[in-house]
């Protein structure tokens, strides 16, 4: 029997040093939601999901909520929540067993210095998380880093989720830009 598991390990090769441990138990959660899902690659929406269901900051950002609030999520998280539980059970937003790509990045999910079992637009976002936390001088991407960089591709599965509940995605990725 086939593992439906994506290939790349946990996390995926080469990227685990360079996330934090609540980063890489989100992509790992992230991993697995793929795979129950029957898909072949981590795309954004799962790890929004998985975002969603595990950092405080980026429900700060969607609801303007403390993050260290340890009360439930505020409504547009909900809502996201609903919407992406939607999709995992094959109900809704229809995804399934595709390979998501917005056109905003090379469709050729090998492309150099692609990860394994993650689609071209997820991929991205990780890349520009990486980016995002070493030009603010920090050793390891966050959960906030991730988000920032799913928002950067506005045609991703994540931003139409996000938009679908009302979320300004453009305004929103504004804020996320550093400070130069």
């Amino acid at each position: 029997m086939q593992s439906s598991t994506p290939p790349g390990g946990p996390v995926g090769e080469g990227v685990g040093e360079q996330i934090s441990d609540a980063l890489a138990a989100t992509v790992a959660a992230a991993r697995r939601r793929a795979a129950r899902d029957g898909d072949r690659q981590i795309d954004t929406a799962h790890l929004l999901h998985s975002l969603l269901e595990s950092d405080r900051e980026v429900w700060e950002l969607l609801d303007g909520r403390d993050p260290g609030d340890p009360g439930d999520p505020g409504p547009r998280v909900g809502r996201l929540l609903g919407y992406l539980v939607q999709r995992s059970i094959g109900y809704g937003l229809r995804w399934q067993s595709s390979v998501e790509d917005s056109g905003a990045v090379p469709a050729i999910a090998d492309q150099p210095g692609g990860v394994p079992g993650w689609s071209p637009s997820a991929t991205a976002a990780l890349r520009l998380a990486r980016e995002r936390a070493r030009d603010r001088g920090a050793p390891h991407a966050e959960g906030v880093d991730l988000f920032a960089g799913v928002l950067a591709d506005g045609e991703c599965r994540a931003a139409e989720v996000l938009r679908r509940s009302g979320v300004d995605t453009d305004r929103l990725a504004l804020r996320l830009q550093p400070v130069r």
